[in-house]
């Protein structure tokens, strides 16, 4: 008996895996713009979360100074990337 469900199950994941349809849902694809608004979200939630653990004790201040140096450089990055794709945007 055991064995009849263990091989029906095995036949019903098969069926499930293999024999889906092929019109599965996907994501909405994501522009560049969009992609670097939300990691924009991200590095100040980060800068936001780091200030945090550093009042709180959990960082030195040299550890935080890097820190917080390396994520303030990556949101310039983001931040100029993000500025000029939105002039490309406003010319086109």
């Amino acid at each position: 008996m055991i064995v009849i469900a263990c091989l029906a199950l095995a036949v019903g994941l098969f069926a499930y895996v293999f024999l889906t349809r092929d019109e599965m849902e996907t994501a909405p694809e994501k522009t560049r713009l969009v992609y670097l608004r939300e990691r924009k979200e991200v590095i100040y939630e980060n800068l936001r979360d780091l200030n945090f653990e550093y009042k709180a004790g959990k960082f030195p201040e040299q550890d935080f100074d890097s820190m917080r140096g390396a994520l303030e450089a990556e949101a310039a990055g983001v931040l100029s990337e993000i500025a000029q794709l939105e002039r490309v945007q406003n010319f086109s």
